[in-house]
């Protein structure tokens, strides 16, 4: 079953439409991942930091445009607690990244054979 040269250079132009939306998501996943790594580590540099400290020292959280006085133990529980669901998300995002490094993969893949058929290039 043969299609239509204008079939084909719509089917290629859909294809291709799919790639550059891809490569945008993949970017903007790239940079989230990023962003959550950092977040991981100033929340694993702080519970550090606290960890050092002696359980009396006090310490404030900041609260908007004001900081308001903490208990250390309530800190690193609220850290702990932090740091987790960044690590949930980091994995999340690692995950939708690797799908669309497929998807990414796979759509160059059919371009590539459009081409190299001769079917679905250029007029």
């Amino acid at each position: 079953m043969s299609l239509s040269q204008e079939a084909l250079q719509k089917l290629y132009g859909e294809i291709q439409t799919q790639a550059i939306k891809t490569q945008q998501e993949l970017a903007l996943g790239r940079s989230q991942l990023v962003s959550k790594q950092r977040e991981i580590r100033i929340t694993q540099l702080t519970l550090k930091e606290l960890s050092s400290l002696p359980t009396e020292t006090p310490v404030y959280e900041g609260v908007g445009k004001m900081f308001v006085s903490a208990p250390i133990p309530g800190m690193k529980e609220k850290l702990e607690a932090q740091s987790k669901q960044l690590n949930v998300d980091a994995e999340g995002l690692s995950k939708r990244l690797l799908y669309l490094e497929t998807t990414a993969k796979n759509t160059q893949d059919h371009i590539d054979a459009m081409l190299r058929r001769g079917d679905g290039g250029s007029s």
